[in-house]
């Protein structure tokens, strides 16, 4: 059975499907059908000419390729473009040998608008056709994405790139771009190793700090690499870092305005930025810090810390403490802020970083002080004066004493040269010898010499840290840390010749205790103490010093006879004192410096800064003296001249014994001791050796005369 039929007729059906054929044609017409432009001229008529191939640009230079390789083209960024595209000024061919340049603009409008305003963009404007363009960072037919590894301008390709232009010497100077190789500079530092080396494409490349197609001389205030924007350019890396700066000090100075105030290039440089933790960036810290802070710097070079930090080792950096050890990195905050490490709350564990244990007298030490701001340090100001005048005395005074008594031997010498040599020949070949220096007594001197040698050259490249010479001795010696422990060594050896003199001294005195007692009533006589204490054979000064220095003053001046001596001359007693004087000042203050925590127990820190003045100050008189008027004295005199070789030999012949200390002599004949002198060891066999050892240290310490002499002549002349 059929179904029912519809309700609509079959007529009407087709009725309205031929309404909508018809609305579809309606419809169809006046839509436009998009058929692909036709272009003006295909590339293939371009390719006829431009067409790359290998050959010499020039005669003479290698063969490269020329012109474009279809096949590079067609797999470019650009691959599916027609020429006329970017020419769009060529409407037919053949064309003018000039065109202008692709129009990037067409399609890249915001990059074209933004390199526009560009350093790079403007110096094209002014008509340097050296400036870089679009095709000198992406190149040109065979540009690739900004992301695929090949691309000039992929992250770990732009040092090479910007590099092709900035690392140009030439380009540089013309152009004044600043830093002269700059790309190459950027590859040593830390950014560059990490993205280059180590492949971190999250580190910085060049322009993550200097734009990519805005970028601008620092001088523009919206450049990214303009003082006032630095810290905001490194804190989009360094985000913690730098609220934590925009905080400090120096933060705080940016933000108000002014102009001054050091960013994060002050301190880290442009180019060069290494590892905070090095030793070479902790070396060159105080620099950076004084380029603002000059009379802080000057100061703190005064210091330990700060000596030590200019001769500069490898060590450095766990030796010293630098600027940002005590005031902080990037949380510099003023002393008065509670935030401050060296806020009063503070200042104790900070001092503590270095020097665990120290209280709060420690932490008066002053690392900053001037000895000659009488008005703000009145005690060191006065130590201070006190130790240049006695400088300036001893060696005035010395001076004349010297010059007067060279004067008077070369008269002698000219006027009665024959005389004089006949009496110098004698004195060394003279069998006839006595004793004038026990092995004991040798003993010492030879550890005074040596100890003394000692702490001079690992003392004084502190004292005169601004010369090479010291660099050099602090290289060849280890570093401050190495200096540091032989310097130690030479006090304990001082502190060790010292006790075994006193223990010799007293031991000497005890055997002639019975002197100082009357041969009959046994009672303790002063005048005889008094004759042990300050007779001729005691280094105890005496009146008769004094007698025999006029009298050789005279002598002199051609006012009197030359005096004659005894056993120890005048000069010899100075010398003598001049020793114990030497360890009391040196080694007390010596100590200090060696054991603050230990006497800022008891003794406030800035005594430290006092012990250094002292210390220094009297190092430097102990060491010029002894270079100088004591060699002068023992070895400089013409009848001396090279060398005195008594201290090695301890014996003295009779003709210079006559010569030189006949009051000595007479007294020897008048007690009947003078055969307890005789000597009777054999000399020579020793002779070459000691002698070499003595013009070793004679050499050793003239040397150090000179280095010492040019040093404060170089800074006086600065």
């Amino acid at each position: 059975m059929r179904p029912p039929s519809p309700s609509y007729s079959r007529p009407a059906y087709r009725i309205a499907g031929l309404f909508i054929l018809l609305t579809g044609f309606a419809l169809a017409a006046e839509t436009p059908v998009v058929t692909p432009p036709v272009p003006a001229l295909p590339n293939s008529e371009c390719m006829d000419c431009h067409e790359a191939e290998f050959k010499s640009r020039k005669k003479g230079q290698p063969k490269e390729w020329v012109g474009v390789r279809p096949e590079a083209f067609a797999k470019s960024v650009h691959g599916k473009l027609n020429c006329v595209d970017c020419h769009n000024t060529l409407k037919e061919t053949p064309h003018d040998s000039k065109l202008p340049p692709a129009q990037c603009a067409s399609c890249h409008e915001k990059a074209a608008t933004q390199f526009g305003t560009s350093i790079h963009g403007m110096s094209q404007k002014l008509g340097n056709t050296q400036a870089a363009s679009c095709a000198t960072c992406h190149g040109s037919h065979e540009m690739v994405p900004v992301k695929q590894a090949d691309s000039p301008v992929f992250k770990l390709n732009l040092p090479k790139t910007c590099g092709t232009c900035h690392d140009d010497p030439k380009l540089a100077k013309d152009f004044r771009m600043g830093q002269t190789a700059a790309a190459e500079h950027y590859l040593d530092s830390i950014h560059g190793k990490a993205l280059v080396k180590m492949g971190l494409i999250v580190a910085p490349s060049c322009n993550d700090c200097h734009g990519v197609h805005d970028i601008k001389r620092s001088i523009d205030k919206d450049s990214h690499s303009n003082h006032a924007n630095i810290a905001k350019s490194c804190g989009n890396c360094h985000v913690g870092i730098e609220e934590t700066y925009n905080t400090s000090v120096h933060g705080q100075l940016l933000t108000k305005g002014d102009g001054k105030g050091p960013v994060c290039t002050d301190c880290h440089s442009a180019h060069d930025i290494e590892k905070p933790a090095t030793a070479h960036f902790k070396g060159l810290s105080d620099q950076s810090c004084g380029k603002c802070h000059e009379d802080r710097l000057t100061h703190y070079r005064d210091t330990y810390h700060g000596k030590a930090m200019a001769l500069g080792r490898p060590n450095v950096a766990s030796d010293v403490a630098a600027c940002y050890d005590c005031h902080g990195h990037h949380d510099v905050f003023p002393v008065s802020d509670p935030r401050s490490r060296l806020s009063k709350d503070n200042i104790v564990n900070t001092c503590a970083q270095c020097h665990a244990g120290v209280n709060q007298q420690f932490t008066t030490y002053q690392p900053h002080a001037n000895p000659l701001d009488g008005e703000n340090y009145p005690i060191l100001n006065k130590v201070f004066l006190f130790m240049t005048a006695l400088l300036i005395g001893t060696f005035g005074f010395f001076g004349l004493h010297t010059l007067f008594w060279l004067f008077r031997s070369i008269y002698l010498y000219l006027t009665d040269s024959k005389t004089f040599r006949e009496a110098v020949i004698k004195s060394n070949t003279d069998d006839v010898q006595y004793t004038r220096f026990t092995p004991f007594e040798r003993f010492l001197h030879m550890l005074v010499v040596t100890s003394f040698l000692l702490l001079v050259i690992t003392g004084m490249p502190l004292k005169f840290y601004y010369t090479e010479w010291a660099k050099v001795i602090f290289n060849l010696i280890g570093g401050a840390g190495v200096a540091r422990s032989l310097h130690h060594f030479g006090a304990v050896m001082t502190f060790g010749y010292f006790a075994l003199h006193l223990g010799e001294l007293g031991t000497s005195l005890w055997r002639r205790r019975g002197a100082i007692r009357h041969p009959e009533t046994g009672r303790i006589e002063l005048k005889r103490c008094i004759d042990i204490l300050f007779g001729p054979d005691s280094m105890a000064p005496s009146f008769q010093d004094w007698r025999d220095f006029v009298a050789h003053n005279r002598w002199f001046l051609g006012k009197g006879p030359r005096p004659q001596f005894d056993r120890w001359t005048y000069w010899e007693r100075f010398d003598y004192l001049a020793v114990f004087w030497g360890v009391a000042m040196i080694g007390v203050s010596g100590l200090i410096l060696w054991f603050p925590k230990f006497f800022t127990t008891f003794l406030p820190g800035w005594s430290i800064n006092i012990a250094q003045v002292i210390h220094s100050d009297e190092a430097l008189l102990a060491a010029g003296f002894i270079f100088t008027f004591h060699f002068f004295n023992t070895h400089f005199r013409i009848e001396k001249f090279p060398m005195d070789t008594v201290i090695f030999s301890g014996r003295i012949s009779h003709t210079e014994m006559l010569h030189e200390r006949r009051r000595w002599y007479d007294r020897l004949v008048a007690t009947g001791r003078l055969k307890d002198y005789a000597i009777k060891d054999e000399w020579e066999g020793r002779k070459t050796v000691m002698k070499a050892v003595g013009f070793m240290f004679f050499g050793t310490g003239l040397i150090l005369l000179v280095l010492i002499v040019y040093a404060m002549v170089s800074r006086l002349g600065h």
